[in-house]
């Protein structure tokens, strides 16, 4: 008995608690509460609860209440702790209520063994299987140095958000991102070089998902996030903010200043017609590699055009010149002209200058004409 999986089943009515025993006996260790309150005591207390069976009309502290508790806790077993509810004529706006609390499965009032049973085995080997892989979670870390998670478990992650999300209508997005010349730097200053350039971008990566995200090794020199419950315009902003601070970052590594860009490609669910996971994870990858071949520098999406013209901000001009990448300037240069002249107007009134404003005007407009 003592090996034996031990359940907590909270109900009011003895009657019931001896049904439910009943169905459980042979094959877990139960325990009983009458009110939502002891169970609540009895959990935190009791190390060695694996689930929780309860009713939802109980004294002292109802199904909810209990429920609330559990998911609300500092405490992780109990905040993953699979938790059945014995539906009886519940209405759905109350069904969905526990469902938004986190509860785990229904079971209705008179229900049998078998149904009880598989509906209990099949969350207990979840959540061992759950457990299993927060265990394995640092052997399958590919970088000890940077701490990011490995291709394989970046799957297993996006199944998981994929499955949540397929569940309750929710968005995931992916993003893999990668550095245009990561070759180049390797072969030119060495593995360790690149590897600790490598290591700066992950840290400043880290600083800035959220901590439902993760990030993780995808290929040489190439990261991917998943974001559950992240739309692809959020994600598309975000990446191009990370696109424009690695732009103007002039990073130096053993006296060597290195100038780098990366490309990104972007898949989110449901805008993209992928068959699992892996597929998803894969579009992504193949998006970045197709805006790398488009000149890098760049993010592509499903709706995102690769060698559409991003325009820039004055500050992130000013940022680019400072940094000594004034060629990733020069492309923008009319419409940055066209934005400074109003201010060139004012200083050339206050400051007396005498300024060749018309002339600076009309070249300004050929330009533009030429780029078209």
């Amino acid at each position: 008995m003592a090996d034996l999986p031990r359940i907590l089943v909270v109900d009011d009515s003895r009657m019931v608690r001896m049904t439910l025993i009943k169905h459980l006996k042979g094959q877990y260790e139960v325990r009983e509460e009458c009110d939502g309150e002891a169970a609540w005591q009895t959990l935190v207390l009791d190390q060695s609860l694996h689930a929780v069976i309860s009713d939802l009309q109980m004294p002292k502290l109802d199904g909810y209440g209990l429920l609330e508790n559990l998911r609300s806790s500092k405490l992780r077993r109990l905040q993953e702790m699979p938790f059945i509810l014995v539906s009886g004529e519940e209405t759905e706006e109350e069904r969905e209520r526990a469902r938004s609390l986190g509860v785990s499965d229904f079971v209705t009032k008179g229900a049998g063994s078998s149904e009880i049973l598989a509906r209990l085995n099949n969350l207990l080997a979840l959540s061992a299987a759950r457990e299993n892989l927060e265990a394995g979670r640092e052997a399958m870390v590919q970088d000890p140095g940077s701490g990011l998670f490995s291709r394989k478990y970046l799957e297993l992650q996006a199944a998981q958000a994929l499955a949540h999300a397929a569940r309750y209508g929710l968005e995931v997005s992916i993003l893999v991102l990668g550095f245009d010349t990561f070759d180049q730097v390797r072969t030119k200053l060495g593995n360790e070089v690149a590897e600790q350039v490598g290591s700066r971008f992950v840290k400043m990566l880290a600083a800035k998902v959220r901590q439902e995200d993760s990030l993780g090794h995808y290929g040489a020199g190439q990261y991917a996030i998943i974001a559950p419950g992240t739309s692809p315009v959020l994600c598309a902003a975000f990446a191009e903010r990370v696109r424009q601070a690695v732009e103007v970052a002039r990073v130096s590594v053993q006296g060597n200043s290195i100038s780098l860009t990366v490309s990104v490609g972007l898949s989110s669910i449901p805008g993209d017609a992928a068959s699992s996971a892996v597929a998803l994870l894969e579009l992504a990858g193949q998006r970045m590699h197709d805006a790398m071949l488009a000149g890098g520098n760049r993010i592509v999406s499903g709706v995102l055009n690769p060698g559409s013209a991003r325009q820039m901000t004055l500050q992130h001009a000013v940022e680019l010149i400072t940094a000594r990448r004034e060629e990733a300037v020069l492309p923008h240069l009319a419409a940055l002209g066209g934005q400074v002249l109003p201010l060139l107007r004012l200083m050339n009134q206050e400051l007396g200058l005498e300024l060749p404003l018309a002339e600076i005007e009309r070249r300004l407009q050929d330009r533009a004409v030429d780029k078209k």
